[in-house]
């Protein structure tokens, strides 16, 4: 059950090209959480469990939700999404990243009536950032020779998809081995708290390095 997050004033900072929204909770060492599509709200609950022993920032990503972007220009379309077609986008989407949900799920989530801004938030993400997201190569030599430490993290019910390979790929170029969190692609919502306790004990390892 996800736990419901105490309410927590926003602010945000004027950047040339939008307005970035974020939240702070907390003292001590930093950690940020965040995602895209997904705002400040989709960390809410594991970001409180954590603010209790640390500073936790999270952020609602530009073009989402509450940061606006300034003079925003049209790119490249994903064809289905744009066409009108949202089911048909969304099937594909979730058939080629091999993420099995029961018949019927997907029409009932982006079917009918629905928030406007989690509307709008979805067709930025299928607009704008999908393209890139899916041809961005990260630069492993860099990461390998960096000073900063990464974990690999993969949900135990991730198995067989696209974003375990995918995981599990980075882990290896980088010669590491990856981390299995608890629950599925979004277990920290799905279940902040047994995420946390998995994430817990890493965060204090980088605390414990300095």
């Amino acid at each position: 059950m996800i736990s419901t997050s105490t309410s927590i004033p926003g602010a945000t900072l004027a950047v040339p090209d939008a307005e970035l929204y974020y939240e702070v909770r907390g003292a001590g060492p930093l950690v940020v959480l965040v995602g895209a599509p997904m705002d400040a709200n989709s960390f809410a609950p594991l970001a409180d469990l954590l603010a209790t022993e640390h500073t936790v920032l999270t952020t609602d990503p530009r073009g989402v939700n509450r940061s606006p972007l300034h003079g925003e220009s049209s790119t490249p379309m994903m064809a289905d999404y744009l066409a009108g077609d949202v089911i048909g986008a969304w099937k594909r989407f979730f058939a080629q990243a091999n993420i099995q949900l029961p018949e019927g799920a997907i029409d009932a989530m982006f079917g009918g009536e629905r928030d406007p801004r989690t509307v709008a938030d979805e067709r930025f993400w299928f607009e704008h950032e999908m393209r890139e997201t899916i041809r961005w190569e990260p630069d492993l030599a860099a990461l390998r020779d960096g000073s900063v430490r990464i974990v690999v993290g993969i949900g135990e019910e991730s198995t067989a998809q696209l974003c375990e390979r995918t995981s599990i790929a980075l882990a290896e170029g980088l010669g590491v081995e990856p981390v299995r969190f608890t629950g599925g692609h979004i277990g920290f919502v799905e279940q902040p708290e047994p995420f946390a306790a998995v994430l817990r004990p890493y965060l204090r390892t980088v605390v414990d390095r300095r």
